[in-house]
């Protein structure tokens, strides 16, 4: 993916042959690729309403950037939508911004929208990754606690017994309570088979021994085990299984959340961007409302080559305006796929970045 250049210019003669002079150009150099990009006429009455709304368009850009950049969307790896063909077909979306509505009332609902997808998502994400880190403390215990330990690799098949009635449950027991297990297991269910209880793997701490009983008596064994102090290795395990059981399907509702939301604030922001634009040139230009767009896809290596050519086609608009402006120190933002007009970005021309190649999971 790359950047595409968003420019706007007076709707007047001269404008307009130098832009249909631009297409022709670029189609001929391999300079960049050039779409046909409409902005609707939206409802402005003064110009003062612009120049209250360009900074906080800046800032609701900025702020929606950061909820598609955020870390779980960039490490799942979600994407699905086709960022460049929405962005060279795009058309505004009347049905959910309404070119009837006031500049401000359009950033507003926009505004509504990135932050309750935020806060969801900040929500979600707490409960997956809560589910996540508590199955890695099992897993990172299994590494030495007997209570905790996968046991595949120590108990042989001949040391269970699992048939209709009959199964064999692994018990962990301290060193100090060797001789209370060996007797009191018995009792702890009139339906423990007698002597049935072996020791199959010791370590420092303890040791994990089998008992054989009726599987209908396997809840009060249990119970009666943990009065006694004795854990059951089977619980434990069974405690993990059921983390990584919610943690797949809490996997599986969050991406399919993220698929569905990352795009609804992608096509947020796209409209910001477009909100910009025509603010800007409502600024530039002035009312009524008179300018033309088109949408730039620059070759990596021509980029300087199109900037002059589009200061030799446009420089009438402001002759002071230097073709490649020098960039001066500002606040750093760094924040990837932003980019709007500031005074070190000033053209002759109006032109905003839009950056969708580091929304690309490759």
């Amino acid at each position: 993916m790359t950047d595409f250049w968003l420019i706007s210019v007076p709707q007047d003669r001269a404008s307009s042959l130098s832009l249909e002079k631009l297409k022709h150009t670029v189609s001929k150099t391999n300079l960049a690729s050039s779409f046909k990009f409409s902005i609707p006429e939206l409802k402005v009455s003064i110009c003062s309403v612009c120049v209250c709304l360009s900074m906080s368009l800046f800032f609701l850009v900025l702020w929606s950037s950061m909820v598609l950049c955020h870390h779980d969307i960039c490490c799942l790896h979600i994407l699905t939508v086709d960022l460049v063909s929405y962005v060279t077909k795009f058309q505004w979306d009347r049905a959910k911004y309404s070119t009837a509505l006031p500049l401000k009332n359009l950033a507003d609902i926009i505004a509504k929208q990135v932050s309750q997808v935020e806060t969801e998502m900040r929500s979600r994400s707490a409960a997956y990754n809560h589910i996540k880190s508590s199955l890695k403390g099992f897993e990172v215990k299994t590494e030495g606690c007997l209570q905790t330990r996968m046991l595949t690799d120590i108990v042989k098949r001949e040391d269970l017994v699992d048939s209709e009635y009959l199964t064999t449950l692994l018990v962990v027991v301290s060193k100090a309570s060797y001789a209370q297990w060996e007797n009191t297991y018995e009792s702890l269910s009139e339906f423990v088979v007698p002597r049935s209880s072996r020791k199959v793997f010791e370590e420092k701490e303890g040791a994990i021994f089998t008992v054989t009983l009726f599987k209908k008596a396997v809840s009060d064994f249990t119970a009666n085990a943990k009065k006694n102090s004795f854990d059951q290795n089977e619980c434990q395990k069974q405690e993990m299984r059921r983390l990584s059981v919610d943690k797949k399907e809490q996997y599986g509702t969050f991406v399919r959340w993220l698929k569905v939301n990352f795009r609804e604030v992608f096509v947020a922001w796209i409209h910001l961007k477009v909100l910009g634009v025509f603010v800007e040139s409502v600024l530039r230009y002035g009312l009524p409302v008179s300018f033309q767009t088109l949408l730039l896809q620059p070759d990596k290596k021509h980029g300087k080559k199109l900037r002059e050519q589009l200061s030799s086609l446009f420089g009438h608009l402001d002759p002071t305006a230097p073709a490649i402006p020098s960039k001066m120190p500002d606040v750093d933002l760094d924040m990837p796929g932003v980019s709007t007009v500031a005074p070190q970005d000033y053209y002759s021309y109006i032109c905003f970045q839009i950056s969708v190649k580091l929304f690309d999971p490759n």
